[in-house]
């Protein structure tokens, strides 16, 4: 994967390091040459003060170098010192025979050379004295040079490697400060939750960034509109199917209470049935499409009495656990929640209605309410069949059923799960103490 990090810091570092490695480079010329120079310019001078020893006697050159003089020349802790003088024709005359004879002219710089299968610097000087030419060397050993050379370098290398971390540290931290609104817009992207489709806010987004975030802005929107024109259609579907269901339910308990035959109040009892059903998924339908939590409009959450909301939806469902010879009970404490009371009657619906469909005849549902951590806990108990542990992470899921021998959609706990997430709830599933059925708990924070 590529990363504009990397191919930044490769970018920038590796330019770093080489203007480094040149300014490296730059200043050891800077120390070093003039410390060539200067050791050249002491040989220089030796040329010259021998040289102006050199005199002529009787048509040949001579020198006149006491020997306390030549051991002062020769005389070096470290390097070990030549010289000779010659004529015009070769010959040696004082000196050195060991050294190399050299072209001379006035002002010629230093050379390297070898004497002695050893490595010199040597520098060469004219000499005339009345009728007579000659020339001058004078030649010292490497070793002083040497030692100097690593003193720079050594001087050099600890101060060079402080450069190159404080410019690549420097260059961390610039790409790294550089490249923080984008890491602040991916954060703000990785905190939303999965319904959050509001706009990224554009505050301290580079010029660079800010096309990608008009364009992440408008795809947003696009999503925002066809999710709303989703639940707008599932809502107006709804509402259009209650009313002629609720009609055809009326004519048909009319119907049943005429006198028919057997075959016919049967039927009429299969349709009854199968019109309560309809009816039961499409309120269930219109209270998935209020439960969106993206779309919940937070003017309506008011602060409410958790349980006398209990209280009222319980009693829709007493002829419902009588009919199946149920004991729905509850045990409600003064509990206050903030809420919407349509959605919130919505998820209590669908909690007990769950827990009265799976409950076997001769079961138990009980309801209950209570303070818990500073907010309100809603628990639905059941003695049915329990749900495995296995299976309690995926009944949240939308057409998510248990089995196929209850009548139902498998959207029940979905929109419990939407209400509660809209609400800033959570939702568990346990098992009660008495080891048998489920449990369900509801906290609202506070």
């Amino acid at each position: 994967m590529d990363s504009i990090r990397l191919r930044l810091l490769k970018w920038l570092i590796g330019p770093v390091l080489l203007l480094n490695l040149a300014g490296v480079a730059l200043t050891y010329a800077l120390a070093w040459i003039p410390a060539q120079i200067a050791f050249d310019q002491s040989l220089g001078d030796a040329a010259a003060m021998l040289a102006a020893r050199v005199s002529e006697q009787e048509g040949r050159l001579v020198l006149d170098l006491p020997p306390a003089a030549e051991r002062a020349l020769r005389e070096d802790e470290l390097d070990k010192v030549y010289f000779s003088v010659r004529d015009n024709q070769g010959r040696l005359v004082a000196g050195d025979a060991v050294l190399p004879i050299l072209p001379a002219r006035a002002g010629a710089p230093a050379v390297d050379g070898m004497v002695e299968q050893g490595a010199v610097r040597l520098v060469a000087l004219p000499v005339l004295t009345g009728q007579q030419q000659g020339i001058v060397v004078v030649a010292k050993t490497l070793r002083k040079r040497g030692q100097a050379r690593t003193a720079i370098v050594r001087a050099m290398l600890p101060l060079a490697a402080v450069f190159t971390l404080a410019s690549v540290g420097l260059v961390w931290f610039s790409v790294t400060n550089g490249l923080s609104p984008l890491h602040r817009v991916r954060a703000g992207i990785q905190a939303r939750g999965a319904d959050d489709v509001s706009p990224i806010s554009s505050t301290d987004v580079p010029l660079e960034v800010m096309p990608m975030v008009h364009s992440f802005n408008g795809l947003l929107e696009r999503v925002r509109e066809g999710s709303q024109a989703q639940q707008d259609f599932l809502a107006n579907v709804a509402h259009q199917l209650r009313t002629p269901l609720a009609g055809m339910r009326t004519q048909i308990e009319l119907l049943a209470g005429q006198e028919r035959s057997p075959a016919a109040a049967a039927s009429l009892a299969m349709m009854q049935a199968s019109t309560e059903r309809m009816i039961r998924q499409v309120n269930q339908l219109l209270a998935l499409a209020r439960a969106e939590p993206g779309l919940m409009r937070k003017t309506r959450m008011e602060r409410m009495s958790l349980d006398q909301l209990l209280e009222e939806s319980i009693q829709h469902f007493v002829e419902q656990a009588l009919r199946k010879d149920i004991d729905l009970g509850f045990d409600l404490q003064p509990t206050s929640v903030t809420g919407d009371r349509f959605l919130l009657r919505d998820l209590v619906d669908n909690l007990v209605d769950n827990a009265i469909r799976y409950t076997p005849p001769k079961g138990t549902v009980t309801v209950s309410c209570f303070p818990h951590l500073g907010g309100g806990m809603l628990t639905v108990e059941d003695s049915g069949p329990g749900i495995p542990r296995a299976k309690r992470a995926t009944v949240f899921q939308r057409f998510q059923r248990l089995d196929q021998k209850t009548n139902g959609s498998g959207i029940g706990l979905a929109i419990v799960r939407d209400i509660a997430t809209a609400h800033g709830a959570s939702v568990a599933i346990d098992t009660p103490a008495s080891g048998q059925g489920a449990l369900f708990s509801v906290y609202f924070p506070s």
